[in-house]
Parts: C-alpha cells; structure tokens; sequence
C-alpha cells in the first residue's frame, strides 16, 4: 500500500506530537518547576521589554530582570504573609477557646439530637490534648509535630525547597533570554509552515491575555467582596481574610478552600459561637455561587470563548491528568486548545471529507 506525501506528513506530525505528550508525562514532575517558571516569564517578558525599552540602552537587561523578578518576588510573598497576621492573633485564642467551644458544642448539640435518638458526645478531653499537643506555647515544637504528623518525607521537603529555588533560577535565565529562547523554537518551524504557525501564536496570544486580564478581574472583585462582606459582618480581621482569598483564587478549587479555612478559624475565634461559622458559610457560599456561575464564566470563559460547562470540564481533566499543576494551567492551556480547535473546525468544514 503506497502513502501520499501528505499522509506521510501527517503520520509524521502526528507520531511527534506522541513523543512529545508521552515525555511531558514521563517527565512531569521534573518539569513542573521549568512549566511555572515559562508561564511567569511569558506574563512578566512585556514588563522587562517595557523597561529596557525605556532604559534606551543606558539599563542592560540583566538589570531590567532582575528589578521586575525582585517586584514580582516581592509582591508573592506580601500576598503570603497576608496569613502572618491570622495565626499570631488567632493561635493564643485557639489555644484557650477550642476546648471550651467544643464543650459547649457538646452540651447544646447533645440534648437536641437525643430527642430524635442520635447520640452524639464530643470527647472533650482528646480536643484539650490535641490543643496541647499541637498548640502547645512552643511554637516550634507545635510546627515539628504537625509536620511529623503529616509524615513530611524529606524527599517531598527537598523538593519544595528545591522547587523554590530552581524557579527563580530558571525565570531569570528565560527573562534574560526569552527572545533568543523564542527565535530558537521559531527555526524548527518548517519555512512552508510559518504562515499559519505565526498567524496561531498570534491568536493564541491574544486569547491567553484575554485570560490574564479576566483572571485579574475576578481576582480583585472577589478580594472587594470578601474583605466587604467579611467587614459588614464584625469580623476584625476581614481585610488580611478576603484580600488572601481573593487572590487565592488564581489556583480554582484550593485557593477557595483555604481562604474559608481561615475564614473559620477567624470567625469561630473571635466570637466564640456559630454565629461565626453560619457568617462564613452564607459569605463564601454565596462568593463560591458568584465566581463559578458568573465572574469566572463571564470574564473569563466568554473572553476566550470557553462555554462555563468548559471551564469546569477543562479543571476537572487536566487536574485529572497533570494533578495541581494540571488545575494551575487548566485554563490558559484551554485557550490555546480552543484556537487550534477553531482551525481545525475551519480547515474540516472546507474539505472533501466534509463536503463529500
């Protein structure tokens, strides 16, 4: 059976593009801090041209990233130590008020369920251990026996750190390069593909800062209505809580998630009743409602043409495939798919299979 150039050519592209999924996902966790560091280097590469730019030769570029690396540092880690305040206020409070709290759980909740025949009986002792145990004054032996806890290998520590510096390391080479970087992937381009390959990136760079900026978008709106709502409700410490949450919510799902956790522990200790709690639920609830069904279809889905039930879908499979760097890249990496999914729609309905 003879092959036309063109299957051959077919068959060729495609057998490249396997290897090239199977080494992403042979090499996945190796990757994974070089995947973060050329996600940031493309958001930040506009920036360090902007400013070498404007430097006019006088500013060489090492000079120009390493000012807008050490912002973006920076600015990481103030959204960071937004938690800093939380535990210093909240750990003393913790320490004397879990115990009593999970008392008077338990004297309240206790007689209203046994008239419908459920007994429920918090072990207060075991609470007032744990306290003691995990919130002792100490705190460097409390932060020792949660990580013993939580069987912190020190393989899983040295990669943590390791990532955290491997990172950085390679955003200053790729900043300080991104061109060359750029001009080298451009050679392996075959000259008859250059046309249509200029003209996706072009689209797909389009599409993916659409995506930056509506992701900024619900970001801020989001901080706003936390911080607000958390505010009008008496909780003293709803600026650090919603600012965080806000901005959490760049990683979907988590970022939620740990914002309501220190929502809890803010509103649980500083009112002592579930006051706090039913406050927490009804804020973040209606928050989640919002962002999943509006904000984020809304500003995001629509500016990079991704119908909501794709969004979720997209969350879903590459957490599904890739795990937490899948969930970070889930997005951004759809809206490049979506462009290659237009040209393929376009490029079937103009054919014979197609038009028979």
């Amino acid at each position: 059976m003879q092959f036309t150039s063109t299957q051959k050519r077919t068959a060729a592209w495609c057998l490249i593009a396997a290897l090239v999924v199977l080494a992403l996902w042979l090499l996945g966790p190796v990757l994974t801090p070089f995947v973060v560091a050329s996600v940031l280097a493309y958001v930040l590469t506009p920036v360090v041209n902007r400013l070498d730019t404007r430097g006019r030769g006088r500013m060489p570029r090492v000079l120009a990233v390493l000012i807008v690396e050490t912002l973006f540092i920076l600015i990481l880690l103030s959204v960071l130590l937004l938690v800093v305040p939380i535990f210093a206020k909240e750990l003393p409070l913790l320490r004397e008020q879990l115990p009593v709290l999970a008392a008077r759980i338990n004297n309240a909740l206790g007689p209203w369920l046994a008239q419908f025949g459920i007994t429920v009986a918090l072990d207060v002792e075991s609470i007032k251990a744990f306290v003691v145990k995990y919130l002792s004054a100490n705190f460097e032996d409390a932060f020792g026996s949660v990580l013993s806890s939580l069987k912190l290998g020190g393989s899983v520590a040295l990669a943590i750190v390791g990532n955290g510096v491997l990172i950085p390391v390679a955003l200053f080479f790729l900043l300080k390069d991104w061109d060359r970087f750029v001009a080298l992937l451009l050679e392996l381009v075959p000259p008859k593909l250059r046309g249509a390959f200029d003209s996706f990136m072009a689209e797909a760079d389009s599409v993916l800062g659409q995506y930056l900026r509506g992701q900024l978008l619900v970001m801020g709106v989001l901080a706003i209505y936390f911080s607000v709502a958390l505010a009008v409700f008496g909780f003293d410490l709803a600026v650090p809580v919603g600012v965080f949450t806000g901005l959490a919510f760049f990683i979907p799902y988590l970022g939620f998630g740990l914002g309501m956790l220190l929502a809890f522990l803010a509103g649980i200790l500083q009112f002592g009743s579930l006051y706090g709690v039913l406050v927490v639920v009804g804020v973040y609830g209606a928050g989640q409602l919002v962002e999943s069904f509006y904000l984020t279809p809304r500003l995001v889905g629509e500016r990079i043409g991704l119908h909501p039930l794709a969004v979720i879908f997209a969350l879903l499979a590459f957490g599904q495939v890739f795990g937490f760097l899948g969930v970070l890249i889930a997005l951004p990496s759809s809206a490049v798919l979506l462009v290659a999914i237009r040209r393929m729609r376009a490029s079937y309905m103009l054919s014979r299979l197609y038009q028979g």
